[in-house]
């Protein structure tokens, strides 16, 4: 299991550089006529309503050091009534020891709303294993091509992943909910998911976690040339916010509370955040961590408010202004 902490050490070793979330601005509201105390953050995806428009995002499992960090995932998630993913419970299926790693967040988060997370890969059966697992109220299933290619033990076959995912669908009980992993999706992704029956898609665009360069530090040989290959979480979001009927998640390279806003902004029910609770849990203790998580909670509706809106629906197509490479993108598709 030594790729799980690799993949560990390698996210912490990144840094958050300024991505497309910088490109975009809000008109400013000189008279906002809310009252931050009466803003209203709940939002409703996957069957289910929240408090807050944010929620933990897959991330690891399968070691001792994955069981502690889902641990204190897990603890925090219950304090602040927060969705959690789990990482991928794939490893699970070879490796029987390793199911404490990820049953650990059920454990501590007996009532909240978990997330199994598999690859598109696997089987219906593995599918119905890990939400059983996990008790889970939703299964994601993690979509990564571009990772897996670079992997130097990676998936190299991915012509059934469609026909998995279907039949993942009609094997579990649970609401299915398909992500990418850092590199983005289009227009035509999601309407392709669309049509498999999917009705909860995160885009996970680039600008965090970059598994490319994960993996890239992996192999003896790196894959050079596709560090930045796809789609950035605002090019996503962009190119998807016609598209209906479908809830979009939003996920990758999201800093702070402001760029939480920026993707609620696109239309984007809820925002997936790692490396932030990774660092979170990792660098600070329970009560420390609580407080830090107050604070970007309290952030979400002090601009929010701000903007001149009291709910996560009045964000929604907010005039903004765009960096014109932004607006050149769009218009050319």
């Amino acid at each position: 299991m030594q790729r799980k902490n690799d993949h560990i050490q390698e996210a912490l070793k990144q840094s958050f550089t300024p991505n497309d979330f910088d490109k975009v601005r809000f008109e400013p509201v000189l008279l906002p006529p809310v009252n931050v105390d009466t803003v209203d953050l709940s939002t409703r995806f996957a069957g289910a309503t929240f408090p807050v428009p944010i929620y933990i995002n897959a991330m690891t499992g399968g070691t001792d050091k994955a069981k502690s960090i889902n641990e204190s995932l897990a603890a925090l998630a219950a304090k602040f009534h927060l969705p959690m993913a789990s990482g991928s419970a794939s490893v699970t299926l070879k490796d029987a020891a390793s199911t404490d790693s990820f049953s650990v967040i059920r454990s501590h988060l007996k009532n909240g709303f978990v997330m199994a997370n598999i690859g598109a890969d696997k089987t219906a059966d593995d599918a119905v294993k890990v939400v059983e697992l996990l008790a889970a109220n939703a299964l994601q299933i993690h979509v990564n091509a571009p990772q897996e290619v670079v992997m130097p033990e990676g998936e190299r076959d991915f012509v059934h992943w469609a026909e998995n995912i279907m039949a993942m669908q009609q094997a579990v009980n649970v609401p299915v909910i398909v992500k990418g992993v850092g590199f983005g999706m289009t227009q035509r992704d999601v309407r392709e998911l669309k049509a498999l029956g999917v009705k909860t898609i995160d885009v996970a665009g680039s600008g965090g976690t970059n598994f490319i360069t994960i993996e890239n530090a992996r192999r003896a040989h790196p894959l050079d040339g596709l560090k930045n290959y796809g789609f950035s979480t605002v090019e996503s979001l962009l190119d998807t916010r016609d598209i209906t009927d479908v809830d979009i998640l939003a996920s990758g390279g999201v800093r702070n509370a402001y760029d939480v806003i920026k993707a609620l902004s696109f239309g984007a029910k809820a925002v997936g955040l790692s490396r932030y609770f990774l660092k979170l849990v990792i660098d600070y203790d329970l009560e420390q961590a609580s407080a830090i998580l107050e604070t970007f909670i309290e952030d979400l509706k002090k601009i929010t408010a701000l903007l001149g809106v009291s709910t996560i629906a009045g964000l929604k197509g907010l005039p903004k202004l765009y960096d014109r490479s932004l607006l050149d993108f769009i218009d050319q598709r």
